[in-house]
């Protein structure tokens, strides 16, 4: 296994272990394990500890004074286990009935430790395994030892630290806080032995081991928004705990980390903290490290801080960034080893994470080899482990017809699927699709072919989606206004005014409304002038021919009184559904007569009528001149020899009053003029046998 190797911050960190959980499934693994044994990049791999892990999770890991151990404790089962340094290998792994929350140990070594467990039960270990148990009235956070005078500092979910003299074998007298929830936290200055504990109010006590009372009380203050990390605060953020403290060893300075994510930097002889850094995430900080003389950073001191995503590395003085760690996993505890740039990372995986940093500091005495074999064995491309294998699901398995080979030794189950190999597949795939090949081939060529022609100029005109046919109107007005020098046009598409009107789905303009038609009656005759002008020719042919026979009678008979009244023309036309061409309307209005005999005659030569000019032709003129009202009013003045009548359900009736001709001049005039028309009309009209005006001449 080579080493995979990270730059953040133009800084090398190397991934000795822990790159995540298992690759490969178990099975997979033992059966690898006994082809690899040949492999020389299998032989030549770095284990840095052997089985440095645990079966689901790591929870704490710590070294031991002497630097030549590391203990580790983990789940599931609860478990401790002892790792030799010199051998790069386990020693032992013990057993205990509960989860662990943390441990010390009291001796050098490894062969005294306590350990603080979950169900409020503190474990003593010797070199031999359990010696002692006992438990404390409320659950326990954290634990410390102070070596002068053999007490055993334990914080619980209650305002009181309890005291355990491992002396006298008792427990003494606890100490009083001023917390109400509980205390997080306990630490010991290792200069002077002062007491410090973190709370869940957000506090921080000192208090004295020689007279065993309060000497101090931080309260660290946040502001909702940080301007700079390197600026005081002191605006009052509510609703923050203490759930990590470190001292540093000149006994002055004090690291806190907060459940907001921030970590503050106190000289203990200040209430204000110099420096306030930010995680970012808003994870509450698990554990924060002092380290002095980096080596990659002219010996500045640095400060390795972690929450649950991510572990940080930055100036302690100015709180610049170093560089950062993120595993993919969650962060239980970091452990970092005394003088080296090697740090361990207990998490949620397997494996527990182990990096090493040559700019924070050297490898360490045990490992050294670990700075020459970095830069050799830096991730290369390497094959891939499922080469041979391919994951399918249970439904690609019945399109496959493979389903009736689940629970044979075919099919490896995987979380939700199945692993198969990878020959059987693509014999099953053949047979299911044999012209798979060909299909994909078709698809590759006609990919190359589109992106070929993606590849020329071309002039496009990106339109909106919305609106898109009035965009397109409206750029072509800008090309037109831009040929005219002399016009200024402003195209809406440009300004931001307008900017939902193409991108906003509920200004879409319905170009179907009668609105629209009404505002818009151009646009609206181009749009459908292709598709109606057929429709309606066919359409008009067929009803005038249809009506052609039905009306003779109607206007034969009502002649004079339509040419008096040009209401009537109107509505005789809507009867008929006649539609008014652009023909029609630059052509005078001609009488009935003269359009039905247009009608009947065809194709025959067109005769020319003189119509003489009179009084009444002229009284017409005006009338038409006149405004709707004034007409109403002039038919309502004089008598009528029609009367119109509105009856029930919208009908309307007709009534007219039939006057003697006058046998003047006029009279005989109009006889002479209408003796031919009548005639011609005789001959084409149809029989009228039952028409009730036939006597009347």
């Amino acid at each position: 296994m080579v080493l995979q190797v990270t730059n953040p911050n133009n800084v090398k960190i190397y991934t000795v272990s822990g790159s995540g959980t298992r690759s490969i499934p178990d099975w997979l693994a033992r059966r690898r394990k006994k082809t690899l044994k040949d492999d020389p990049e299998w032989r030549s791999r770095i284990e840095l500890i052997q089985d440095f892990e645990f079966p689901e999770a790591s929870i704490k890991v710590k070294t031991t004074a002497d630097n030549k151990f590391v203990i580790a404790t983990g789940v599931y089962k609860p478990q401790m286990r002892v790792f030799e340094f010199s051998e790069t290998s386990m020693k032992f792994d013990r057993h205990t009935d509960a989860e662990n929350i943390n441990f010390i140990t009291l001796s050098d070594d490894w062969t005294k430790s306590v350990l603080l467990q979950n169900d409020r039960t503190i474990e003593f270990h010797a070199q031999g395994g359990l010696h002692y148990k006992t438990r404390i009235p409320k659950f326990g956070r954290d634990l410390a030892y102070h070596f002068p005078t053999c007490d055993l500092l334990i914080a619980a979910s209650s305002s009181e630290i309890y005291r355990l003299n491992l002396g006298q074998g008792r427990f003494l007298n606890s100490i009083m806080t001023d917390a109400v929830k509980g205390v997080n936290v306990n630490i010991i200055n290792p200069a002077h032995q002062l007491f410090g504990f973190g709370t869940e109010d957000g506090t921080v006590e000192f208090w004295d081991p020689r007279s065993r009372s309060r000497v101090g009380l931080l309260t660290p203050q946040l502001s909702s928004s940080l301007g700079s990390e390197n600026s005081v605060i002191n605006a009052i953020t509510t609703d923050i705990q203490i759930t990590s403290m470190k001292f540093r060893d000149d006994g002055l300075g004090l690291a806190v980390g907060t459940s907001s994510g921030h970590i503050l930097l106190y000289d203990i002889r200040s209430s204000s903290p110099w420096l306030v850094k930010d995680h970012q995430y808003g994870y509450p900080i698990k554990s924060v490290h002092w380290y002095n003389n980096a080596a990659g950073d002219k010996g500045r001191g640095k400060v390795i801080s972690a929450d649950c995503k991510i572990m940080k590395i930055w100036d302690r003085e100015s709180g610049a960034h170093f560089t950062s760690v993120e595993p993919p996993n969650d962060i239980n505890d970091v452990c970092v080893v005394p003088d080296s740039g090697l740090i361990f990372i207990a998490n949620e995986g397997i494996q527990i994470g182990a990096y090493y940093i040559p700019s924070l500091g050297p490898a360490p005495r045990w490992c050294y080899f670990l700075d020459n074999l970095t830069e050799e064995l830096e991730e290369n491309p390497q094959e891939n482990i499922y080469e041979n294998y391919k994951f399918v699901t249970r439904k690609e398995l019945t399109n496959l017809g493979l389903d009736h080979l689940i629970g044979t030794n075919l099919l490896k189950a995987y979380m939700h699927g199945f692993f198969i190999d990878l020959r059987l597949y693509e014999k099953a795939k053949l047979i299911v699709n044999p012209f798979a090949y060909a299909e994909y081939r078709q698809r590759v060529i006609k990919e190359k072919i589109e992106k070929e022609r993606s590849s020329r100029i071309r002039v496009t005109k990106k339109l909106p989606k919305v609106n898109k046919e009035l965009a397109g109107r409206l750029l072509e007005d800008e090309e037109k206004k831009k040929k005219k020098p002399n016009e200024m046009f402003v195209n809406p598409l440009k300004d931001n005014r307008f900017g939902q009107l193409f991108t906003n789905p509920d200004y879409q303009v319905d170009e179907n409304s009668r609105e629209f038609k009404l505002l818009h009656p151009s646009l609206s005759k181009k749009k459908n002038i292709s598709d109606e002008d057929e429709d309606n020719y066919d359409n008009e042919k067929s009803e005038s021919e249809n009506s052609e026979s039905d009306d003779d009678d109607s206007i034969s008979s009502s002649r004079s009184e339509i040419d008096s009244d040009e209401d009537l023309i109107t509505q005789l036309d809507k009867l008929r559904k006649v539609r008014p061409s652009s023909k029609l309307k630059d052509e005078p209005i001609r009488s009935s007569n003269t359009q039905s005999k247009k009608q009947i005659n065809g194709n025959k030569s067109r005769k020319i009528e003189m119509r003489t000019f009179d009084s009444m032709d002229s009284n017409k003129a005006k009338a038409s001149k006149q405004t709707f009202g004034d007409r109403l009013l002039r038919k309502k003045s004089r008598p009528e020899p029609y009367q119109i009548n509105k009856v029930p359900f919208g009908g309307m009736e007709m009534s007219f009053k039939l006057e003697k001709k006058n046998k003047g001049q006029n009279g005989s005039r109009q006889e002479n003029n209408s003796n031919d028309s009548n005639d011609n009309r005789r001959r084409n009209r149809r029989s009228a046998s039952k028409n009730t005006f036939r006597g009347f001449r």
